[in-house]
């Protein structure tokens, strides 16, 4: 199993739980499941920490294989599925103003698509919510297309994360 990581995921622990000056542990444990094949983020996700002018703009930019390209045609092609959902969800259900611009501007619909095309689970911070009608919240788009999703502390679980401090 592969997990797709949200922004959300990344700027959160850098700010709260797993800030990098107390928890280093945690940043090191994504490096090795990434090099193991088992954690990933994508170009877009890059491309919006480093938008940042912090210590997670400079940990992104020295770990660029973490983040995966989106250009093969089978994401681009999902891209396409995703974005054909979310304008006939804009023109049915009275979303806000602008929700799906905001959507597709961001990372988020790039992550789903490229969930879509390796077969894996996105981590995320955000909660299904099929009443929400001032954004498109990515586990409402997962759930369209059959996407799995989980939070941060499910991906630990899940990967048998352990951090020790040790003596």
């Amino acid at each position: 199993m592969t997990y797709l990581i949200d922004a959300n995921v990344l700027i959160e622990a850098k700010n709260k739980y797993y800030h990098m000056d107390f928890c280093p542990a945690f940043w090191d444990w994504l490096l090795r499941c990434s090099a193991g094949g088992q954690i990933y983020s994508i170009k877009n996700v890059y491309d919006e920490l480093i938008n940042g002018n912090d210590e997670l703009k400079d940990w992104a930019l020295k770990n660029r294989p973490l983040f995966l390209p989106v250009s093969e045609v089978q994401t681009q092609q999902n891209l396409a599925s995703i974005v054909q959902y979310v304008a006939q969800q804009q023109a049915q259900v009275p979303m806000s103003v602008g929700a799906m611009d905001e959507f597709l501007r961001g990372a988020d619909a790039w992550l789903i698509a490229k969930a879509m095309t390796m077969g894996s689970t996105i981590v995320t911070h955000e909660r299904l919510d099929v009443r929400c009608k001032k954004k498109f919240l990515i586990p409402n788009i997962c759930a369209q297309f059959n996407v799995p999703y989980i939070n941060t502390f499910d991906l630990l679980l899940a990967l048998n994360a352990s951090f020790i401090l040790a003596a």
